[in-house]
Order: C-alpha cells, then structure tokens, then sequence
C-alpha cells in the first residue's frame, strides 16, 4: 500500500465530476487500499478518490474512534437513494481544505446503494456520523465541496484564504529553485 498526495482547494480538479467505475478488479482495490492508507495517515474518516487525483466514484471511509478496531469501508459508485427530512448539525473539516471546520446541516439518515470492495451490490442505511460523512464523500464526487454548503460569505473567504496561500507557496517554491540557480552561477565579482 502506498501513501497518495491529497489535492488540496484551490486546485480546480476538485470540482470534477468523477466517473463511474467500470470494474471492481485487483488494481482497483489496490486503488481502494492505498485510499484507505492515506484517508488513515492524513489523519481522516472519509476519502474520495478524487481528492487523490483520480476522477473514479470511489469512497473509502472509516468511523471507528481512536481507541476502536478499525472498520475499513469501500463504496464504489455509491449512489444515495434516500435522505431523512429530520436533519443533523455536524462540524466538518475536509483533507483537501486542511485545518478549517465549520458546522455544516445535513440530513441526519441516508440511504446509500453501492458497490463494494469485492463489486457486489450493498445498500446501507447509515445515521449519524456514517450519514454525514457519507454525504460529504458523495458531494465530492460531484464536484461539490463542504464549503458549498455555507453562506457565501463564509465560501468566498476560505477559497480566498487558500487562493492565496496556494500562490504564496508557489513564489516560495518559484523563489528556492531561483535561489538554488542563483548559487550555482559563479560570482563574477569575486573571479
């Protein structure tokens, strides 16, 4: 298993809209597995693989509190075929829009049908936390993030906030291979 880099906000492959997967195979599960490896090394509860680049409809997500088993869980082309009316309070964060949370409303019960981490047909009926996390996980794979769930004030701050330390870390990154070039030119003064 491998560890995979998490894309982060502002990068535009975040509002994809991931495709269907055609075949529940071995490379794919190993796809599912490394997912799951850096859903647990982040550290998370849910990862979509378009968080790790791939456009694939494809959850991994596990629940289990720090003192618990794990209880890995892989929903391929997950679909929600049903939500509450009763709705829930939660405070989200999000692996590709690190260290920031917000209380975010979402049904409280969700109907999810899917494919497994074998390609066998599921359907699981999840509350509390399993519905959040659930719905979020799906919202990714339509291109949809948590943030898209508060006032517009509160979204256009944080695009703002990671718009700009995205670029800043560019001319840092743009400013080190600069200075690096510059110490590998010989000083002409000093010839």
């Amino acid at each position: 298993m491998a560890i995979l880099p998490i894309i982060e906000l502002p990068d535009p492959r975040l509002r994809r809209v991931s495709t269907p997967v055609e075949r529940v195979d071995d490379e794919f599960r190993k796809l599912l597995d490394d997912m799951l490896e850096t859903m647990h090394a982040a550290p998370g509860v849910g990862l979509a693989a378009i968080q790790v680049a791939i456009a694939k409809r494809a959850i991994v997500a596990d629940i289990a509190g720090e003192e618990e088993q794990p209880r890995p869980m892989f929903f391929v082309n997950p679909e929600i075929l049903w939500v509450s009316e009763e709705l829930r309070l939660h405070r989200e964060g999000c692996l590709s829009i690190p260290e920031y949370f917000e209380e975010v409303e979402r049904p409280a019960r969700a109907r999810v049908r899917y494919l497994d981490r074998d390609g066998a047909l599921q359907e699981i009926e999840a509350d509390g936390l399993l519905a959040t996390v659930l719905q979020h996980e799906i919202d990714h794979l339509e291109g949809v993030l948590f943030i898209d769930h508060l006032s517009r004030l509160k979204r256009e701050r944080v695009i703002k906030k990671f718009t700009k330390a995205a670029r800043r870390e560019g001319e840092d990154h743009r400013d080190s291979r600069d200075h690096k070039e510059t110490k590998r030119v010989p000083d002409k003064a000093v010839v």
